[in-house]
């Protein structure tokens, strides 16, 4: 990778790499975009075949999470870490005390969080050397668990999808196939079972599976067999790449509206089921509740405030579904263009400032 021509091709605005010996520490942290506020996104540890594959994934996720975060209408940029190392057995406090203050270096330009091979007594580690990190304990004020608060911003965000394909939001008596049964998705069929809906699920997990059919009357179907099930709503919950070649001409359901990230395959695969007329919600749109309340802790974490801005998923669903219909393209590139446009607001209202800034002062 050229990673400057790379960095200049999307606009990226600074990288930092931090090793640190003694405890084994290699860490990328990727800022992609701060115009809106300071970047927010979280560390993920994983086992990089090589450190070209670490410095793409840290990069790939920081733009994410400028998009996820403007989408969401927070006052936040867009950044990520990833630490190279097997989470199992490579960790120790040595190293998230070091990472901890390479962030506090970074003047609270960037501000993480928990992510895949990372847990919140990771971050508390962190927290022990900068403020600049959210997703702690509940002990030092922090949310706690934020699957509960993303499954119930993906359920109002279903709801908007909803009301764009049905002319309702109601989902009672609608048949839903839920892909996946973890933490998020239980806390979902949890909410639509309240509501009325039936339940298909399906999970690799049997117990998670029983789980679903024993509390809220669910139906178990195959893993394989999920795609093809008449619903009225499709919930991938579970794996990316979900929407595709092969899931495609199976699809029965008029909308698809889930937790999962990064569903679509290709994005030719969301032009496609646009196309078809089925009502896309964007995974990053729909699931943003996890990041919308660990934002929260920012200002002194409060749950009902939290959970009020969650619920406003709702109407940045219709937004996209808005756009959308305006500029006649699939939600997909919608999304996209929601959050483009809000932060090019931000641009040029700060440009606008400097302006007569500047203005006033060759006057005196």
């Amino acid at each position: 990778m050229e990673l400057f021509s790379y960095m200049e091709n999307y606009d990226y605005e600074q990288v930092v790499v931090c090793q640190d010996k003694l405890s084994g520490l290699k860490a990328i942290i990727a800022i992609h975009d701060t115009t809106l506020g300071p970047a927010l996104g979280g560390t993920r540890m994983w086992m990089y075949e090589t450190e070209a594959d670490a410095f793409e994934d840290a990069l790939r996720l920081a733009k994410g999470m400028t998009y996820k975060n403007a989408a969401a209408g927070l006052n936040l940029g867009g950044g990520k870490t990833v630490i190279i190392g097997d989470p199992r057995k490579d960790k120790n406090e040595e190293m998230f005390r070091a990472f901890g203050r390479y962030i506090q270096g970074l003047n609270g330009r960037y501000i993480t969080a928990e992510d895949v091979g990372t847990t919140v007594q990771d971050m508390d580690t962190i927290y022990e050397e900068t403020d600049y990190v959210t997703g702690i304990s509940p002990a030092f004020g922090s949310s706690g668990n934020p699957s509960p608060v993303t499954a119930y911003g993906v359920y109002v965000g279903m709801k908007a999808a909803a009301k764009e394909a049905f002319g309702t939001d109601d989902l009672a008596g609608k048949t839903i196939a839920v892909q996946g049964v973890g933490n998020v998705a239980y806390n979902l069929c949890k909410h639509l079972h309240e509501e009325g809906a039936s339940l298909i699920v399906t999970d690799i997990n049997k117990d998670s599976v029983q789980r679903a059919v024993a509390d809220f009357n669910a139906k178990a179907v195959d893993v394989n067999d999920i795609y093809s099930v008449d619903c009225d709503i499709f919930a991938p919950c579970a794996l990316g790449a979900i929407i595709n070649d092969h899931t495609i001409p199976q699809l029965k359901a008029k909308v698809i509206a889930g937790a999962a990230n990064n569903q679509l395959k290709e994005e030719r695969h969301g032009s496609l089921i646009h196309e078809m007329g089925i009502v896309y919600a964007p995974d990053y749109v729909i699931n943003a509740g996890g990041v919308i309340n660990v934002a929260d802790e920012l200002n002194g974490y409060n749950s009902e405030r939290a959970l009020k801005k969650v619920e406003g998923i709702y109407q940045n669903i219709e937004k996209v579904f808005d756009i959308s219909k305006r500029d006649q393209i699939p939600t997909f590139k919608a999304a996209d263009r929601m959050a483009e446009e809000r932060i090019e607001r931000m641009r040029r209202s700060r440009r606008q400032f400097l302006q007569n800034g500047q203005h006033i002062l060759s006057r005196r």
